[in-house]
Order: C-alpha cells, then structure tokens, then sequence
C-alpha cells in the first residue's frame, strides 16, 4: 500500500476536488480518497509519495493513436500536400513495408511518449500488422492498451483480405486479451474502405464480443464526396440503412457529419473520438463544422485521441483537450460554451464512457483501477498556483509537467523517466530503423 499525496482532481461526479488530499493505493486498485491527514492517520505506516504541491489526476485516455508506422517516420511527412496524399503516397506505403520488429520498436516509442505525457489508456486505431508485438511492447513499459489490427476488404492495399480473412484476422487480436492490461477490439480501417458484408460481420464479432468497433469516418470533406458518389447516400446514412450501428461503435474523426447522420449519433449512441490537432495539420476543416461541439451539446459520447506522429504529431492529451476547448469556444464566438473541465471531462471519465470503460478508469474512485498521474507544481508554468487547479492543468499546463505515473498501481514513470526501459538507448535504433523504412518504401531518406 502506498499514499500519493497532492491536490487530488478526481472527476468524480461532483467533480471534488481535495486540495490537500490523497490517494490511498492497495495493490491495483484505489483503496481510499481523502483528505491527507484523515488518511494519514488511519495508515500511519504507509509510504507516502509526493507532497501537498503536486496534483494528482486520473489517469488520461488516448481514443485513437496509430501505434506503427508513422512513429519511425515521426514529423517526416511534409504538411502540405493534397488531401489524401500524406496517408496513401506516405504512410501507407511504409505500413506495407513494416515488419514485426519495427511494430515493437515504433509502438515501444509511441507508448513510452504517451505515458510520460500521463496518458495511462491507449486505444489503437487499426493500422498493426503484428499486433501481438505490440502487445509485447505495451507489456514491457506497462502501459494499458486497446489493440487492434488491419481491416479493409475495398483496397488492394497492405494487409487488405476477403471479409472472411479480415475477420478471422480480427479474432486473432481479440485472441490477445489477458484480463488485465491488454484488451483488444474490432478494427477496421474506413467506411469507405469497408464493404457493407464486412462491416456488418465486424459490427456482429464485436457485439457477440462484447468489445468496441471501431473504423474512420469523414475526416475531410473529399471522403464524403467519395462515398456520396459510390452508395449516393452520406456515410452514416448508409451505415444505419443497412444496419450495425449501436453502443459498441466508435466512429474516429466525423468531422463531417450532416444533420442527418449527426441525429443518427445520437439514437445509435455510437462514440465519436476526436483528434483535432490531426484536422489542423491536415487541413481537414475541422473550425468550418465543428459537428463535434453540436454533438457535445445533444449529450453524444465522445473521446480524445492524438492520431499519429504525422498527423497531430505529439501524443500529449492535455494539450489535445485545451485545443478541443480552445475550438469550441472559438467556431462559436461564445467563451461560455465550454470549459476547462469539460475538456479535462473528454480525457478521463467522459472519454471512458464512450469507450465504455468507465467502471474501471477515468476517475479516481474507491475500487477503481489506480491509474494516476502526478504533476509537479514546482515547475515554473505553475508558479504561481492558480485557485483553480483543473483550469491551470488544461490552459496552463501540458505533459511535461508530469513527473510520476502509476498504471493498476504499477510506477511506471519516476521523476519524469520510464522506469522499465532506458529511451537513449533505443534513440539510434529508432534512427536507423526509420531510415530503412524509407528506403523500403520508395520515400525520401533525407
């Protein structure tokens, strides 16, 4: 048992916050939340970590991260090409040429970045070809993840199947979760990249399941034109006529959703996840219709993801959630609309009730997982601590303010390090993988 001592911002339903509190860790689980000298006193043994200066959070929650793939080329992709280009002509093509060992090393990275930002849940959008090596490298820096695999049946792409190959190959990813750390759930890679047969199957597998479904939906406006010229109705719209959408769906991205298929979000009660430093990299119009803020506002379930290394860029949730909010308040001229904790909301409880993992995460609560994050207020962006300690983290603060992390009451970031691997070791392995993976893939070296 251990005491973690801090302000403790614990996105319980009322929202409390304790200023001098603490979190009372037994083995994986939150054993107790309070103030510090009521704790203190009823565990005058237990080993207290941190003091009152530190702010302690739940843990944060990443909906949609490409784990392969772009992290070895991270930042490499040029920012102005056509819609379309920077997934087809780059990062598909260096998919295709990835190999086991370089979906450990990337997915090794990527993780490891996202822990020392404090995000302690991962959910892997659908782009792995190996994904039980990345289960090994979620295993080996202790992160909880969400694994996923290759699904598209309307391509002739890497790892694109029959329905029945890519259906089998998503049992296999499924096959990978452990009861603990590791789950999985059915991937698929677009709705324009999916036939009508396929998705219905996945949508099924996942329901019979009892896991999430997950694919890309309208980031930009020219997937929609696409799809509007195959099936002559929206995407959504299609989808819902021929059935699959419900709860267990996660849509990534719709950022160009019509009222129609906004409306049908709602009764379906699918998730949207949003990643919106990948629409301003990408140019994909997310401040012309921010669909997300109306389904915000209708009491849709959504979630924050980073995306990928090319696309976004950082995997840093704070600073997700502040431009989510910086936009909501922005496309509507109104400062009113949306604050600070509802973004901090987005990363933690709300985005594990879209994801359907709230009885375990996304708040610090009795009987709850002991994922935590720690920031320490010594640092010169909280000098001087503001009287509202959500509203500095979000607007004031980001990731590297965090200083120690726990996962299921595992330590797996110490004093701003990672204590199960050694990153400079990996720094020149990580050059040199990337570079053959150019090569492989026709792209660029320099």
């Amino acid at each position: 048992m251990k005491l973690i001592r801090g302000a403790i911002v614990t996105m319980n339903p009322a929202r409390r916050v304790i200023e001098n509190g603490a979190v009372l860790i037994d083995g994986a689980e939150i054993a107790a939340v309070d103030d510090f000298a009521k704790l203190r006193a009823l565990h005058p043994d237990v080993v207290v970590v941190g003091s009152g200066t530190d702010l302690v959070a739940p843990g944060y929650i990443n909906s949609h991260q490409h784990l392969t793939g772009d992290r070895l080329i991270q930042s490499s992709i040029p920012d102005d090409l056509p819609p379309g280009d920077s997934i087809f002509k780059w990062s598909v093509p260096v998919h295709a040429q990835h190999s086991g060992d370089d979906d450990e090393l990337a997915a090794t990275l990527t993780l490891a970045e996202s822990l020392l930002n404090g995000i302690t849940s991962t959910f892997e959008a659908g782009t792995v070809a190996h994904p039980d090596r990345v289960v090994a490298a979620a295993a080996r820096v202790g992160a909880r993840l969400t694994i996923g695999s290759w699904g598209w049946d309307f391509v002739d792409g890497p790892f694109a199947g029959t329905p029945d190959e890519v259906i089998e190959r998503q049992r296999e990813s499924l096959a990978l979760r452990d009861g603990g750390l590791i789950n999985a759930w059915v991937t698929l890679v677009g709705h324009d990249l999916m036939s009508d047969e396929l998705f219905l199957r996945a949508s099924e597998l996942a329901k019979s399941e009892g896991v999430g479904l997950t694919f890309h939906l309208s980031p930009s406006t020219s997937d929609t034109a696409a799809y509007l010229a195959r099936t002559g109705r929206a995407p959504l719209v299609h989808l819902n006529e021929v059935g699959g959408l419900g709860s267990h769906v996660k849509i990534a991205h719709g950022v160009h959703l019509d009222d129609d298929e906004v409306k049908i979000v709602l009764e379906s009660e699918a998730a949207v996840l949003a990643c919106p430093w990948a629409y301003l990299r990408l140019g994909q119009g997310t401040s012309q219709s921010f669909r997300h803020l109306d389904l915000w506002r209708a009491g849709g379930r959504l979630a924050l993801g980073c995306d990928a290394e090319n696309a976004g860029d950082m995997v840093d949730g704070l600073r997700t959630a502040a431009l989510f909010a910086g936009l909501a308040k922005d496309t509507t001229m109104d400062p009113t609309i949306f604050g600070a904790v509802d973004a901090l909301d987005m990363l933690t409880i709300g985005g594990a009730r879209a994801l359907g993992v709230s009885s375990t995460v996304g708040s610090i609560e009795v009987g709850k997982q002991a994922d935590l994050v720690v920031h320490d207020r010594t640092r010169i962006e909280w000098i001087p601590r503001s009287d509202d300690p959500v509203m500095q983290l979000v607007w004031g603060s980001d990731g590297r303010s965090v200083r120690d992390v726990y996962v299921a009451g595992n330590q797996v970031v110490r004093d701003s390090e990672m204590t199960s691997i050694n990153l400079a070791d990996m720094a020149l392995e990580a050059q040199e993988a990337g570079r053959s993976l150019r090569r492989r893939a026709g792209l660029p070296t320099e």
